[in-house]
């Protein structure tokens, strides 16, 4: 969620750029194959590399890239239990209480949600004890009222955007 060139945000919303049919192709190439170079880009696309480039450099200034995190399993770290903590909390204190959560290592990720949950966040331990240790830090965070965990069982659809840039190159 938070993106790793630019200083944190509490909530991401706001106006994105438009984006015309060549940042949707060069979207949707990128979201095949992450790792395509500028030059691959300019090849599959029919554009100067001078072209990719400057449009590469728009698209990371105006929030479209999340991340050049590269995404890997907790797993291999050591910490083979994921879970999903809901946090209720005062929503006075959501700046600090969420620049506590981003100092707990386990916490890989935090939502804002609306209705009745005020956070939810993606934590991974070592095991059961190491879950029940950590949920009780978020919980000691002063402004969190109650936070409510489930396990998660494994990941069924893992995160994609392939499919909605297919429906914005649809779109009129």
């Amino acid at each position: 969620m938070l993106p790793s060139a630019r200083a944190p945000t509490l909530l991401m919303f706001g106006t994105m750029p438009a984006l015309d049919r060549v940042d949707l192709e060069l979207l949707a190439v990128l979201a095949e194959d992450p790792r395509t170079t500028i030059v691959a880009l300019a090849e599959t696309l029919g554009l100067s590399r001078n072209t990719i480039q400057a449009r590469m450099a728009r698209l990371e200034q105006t929030g479209v890239f999340l991340s050049y995190e590269r995404s890997f399993s907790p797993e291999v770290l050591g910490f083979p239990l994921q879970a999903f903590v809901s946090i209720g909390l005062r929503q006075t204190e959501l700046p600090r209480i969420t620049a506590e959560l981003a100092r707990i290592p386990e916490v890989l990720q935090v939502h804002g949600l609306s209705g009745a949950i005020d956070l939810l966040a993606r934590v991974a331990c070592r095991d059961a004890r190491h879950l029940f240790d950590t949920d009780a830090r978020i919980l000691s965070i002063e402004g969190v009222e109650r936070t409510e965990t489930s396990l998660a069982m494994g990941e069924v659809i893992p995160f994609r955007v392939a499919g909605l840039i297919g429906l914005a190159r649809r779109e009129p």
